[in-house]
């Protein structure tokens, strides 16, 4: 019995690798071994980017909601607790947000846990 060498899924999947190497430069884009190990690694850091984004973000909103609580003469971390004291049930994403955007809304939310 022959050998069967299956020529056409590896071609496929050749291809798909490829195909996602487009763009790539010199021969990380042609060369079937140096394409394989860029993909592989780009999916690599593209895995590892999508868990720091989660932090990126969260740090980013924490900055937000700081700047917005000292200019009403609170901390990052009082408001925060605070903020927990009397059970308002809004996230750091909500509250950098108003704290952004609706400065007038963050007002109210900062007058409300001060007391």
């Amino acid at each position: 019995m022959p050998r069967s060498k299956n020529a056409v899924a590896s071609r496929a999947r050749r291809r798909k690798v490829l195909k996602m190497a487009k763009g790539y430069f010199g021969s990380r884009k042609n060369v079937w071994t140096v394409a394989k190990n860029s993909v592989e690694k780009a999916l690599c850091y593209a895995y590892i980017g999508r868990k720091l984004r989660k932090r990126d973000f969260r740090s980013l909103w924490i900055a937000r909601i700081n700047a917005g609580a000292r200019q009403h003469g609170m901390s990052y971390s009082a408001f925060m607790g605070q903020i927990h004291a009397h059970g308002v049930e809004l996230n750091r994403k909500v509250l950098a947000d108003l704290a952004m955007n609706h400065p007038e809304a963050f007002k109210a939310v900062a007058e409300r846990v001060k007391k």
